[in-house]
């Protein structure tokens, strides 16, 4: 016996709805994407919360999950100590920070705001450290984010660094400001290269943890400007935050280029330095191998020989073209 008409068409509306709910089920929903903003300033209204804000409202803006860790409001612990391991210590007659935070990192057992943090960096595909320069590095309570949350083990070990590190699938950026006007971080300024200010930071922390390091966001002498010039300010780095993700890293030395033992002492390879040679400049920063530092290694993404064949032909057709 045939089933009626509107018995048919809600068999066949019932089966669509399961077929949908299956459809439903095995796709695969992208996940949302977290930018961590580590944040050190203490006062209100100042321009660098200008700049934060500007952050996480521009990547909010385009699906970021944006999460801030407010170090000053958090009033974030920047001493590295005992305390920081909850329970028995691995060697409680000679206290060593980093193997005991490594042991403990593997056991669960550190402290819960490093563990929290830790939590925050794991979910980030990139991380902005917002601050104000201090003494040529971050603030005290930047620097003690950085010694209690990137332990050896969670951040790092001999065997995962540089660009073979834990997070070499990650990015991170510095966005400071200065006191300093630009000049006197030039190469013959009196504060000496802001290169070379960067260099430990940049490479001896981010890139050593194996973040891909994007050009830093300097923000000069922002309490010595007009108004109408910090309001520039912000507007360009609103601009730039549109492509921020897509931008190309900073340049280092790759660890292949190395003699990765302590027989070989981590020395860079004789025939890579063979290669190296005939170049005018160093290789980066810190690896400038007794020449001249490669200008603005550390506060500008290096184009590829690709580009700059690219560059030299685009800038040749608009010479030509404007002649014609």
């Amino acid at each position: 016996m045939e089933a009626a008409p509107e018995e048919a068409k809600l068999e066949d509306e019932q089966q669509q709805a399961t077929e949908d709910c299956l459809v439903l089920e095995t796709e695969q929903v992208e996940p949302q994407k977290t930018v961590l903003i580590v944040y050190a300033h203490q006062s209100l209204g100042s321009f660098n919360e200008a700049v934060r804000d500007e952050a996480t409202k521009e990547l909010s803006k385009q699906g970021y999950r944006v999460i801030v860790s407010d170090l000053y409001a958090m009033n974030f612990k920047a001493s590295a100590t005992k305390s920081d391991i909850i329970g028995d210590l691995k060697n409680s007659e000679l206290f060593q920070y980093g193997e005991e935070t490594m042991h403990a990192w593997r056991e669960g057992c550190l402290s819960e705001d490093i563990m929290a943090e830790q939590r925050k960096v794991k979910e980030a595909e990139l991380i902005i450290f917002q601050f104000p320069l201090y003494w040529f590095s971050v603030p005290a309570i930047m620097k003690g984010w950085m010694d209690r949350v990137l332990t050896q083990g969670f951040a790092f070990s001999l065997e995962k660094m540089y660009n073979n590190g834990i997070f070499k699938d990650k990015k991170a950026m510095l966005s400071f400001t200065t006191g300093a006007i630009e000049s006197m971080f030039r190469p013959d300024g009196i504060n000496g290269d802001i290169n070379v200010t960067l260099w430990p930071l940049q490479n001896g922390t981010l890139h050593f943890c194996g973040f891909q390091v994007l050009a830093p966001q300097i923000f000069w002498s922002p309490a010595h400007c007009p108004a109408e010039v910090r309001t520039a300010m912000l507007k360009q780095w609103r601009e730039r935050l549109k492509g921020l993700l897509a931008e190309k890293c900073l340049t280092f030395a790759p660890c292949e280029w190395f003699g990765l033992s302590f027989e070989k002492g981590f020395l860079l390879q004789p025939e890579v330095k063979e290669e190296q040679k005939s170049n005018a400049y160093g290789i980066t920063t810190g690896h400038h191998l007794g020449k001249l530092l490669p200008p603005d290694n550390q506060t500008k993404a290096q184009l590829t020989d690709e580009e700059l064949v690219s560059n030299r032909l685009h800038t040749q057709m608009a010479v030509t073209t404007h002649i014609m």
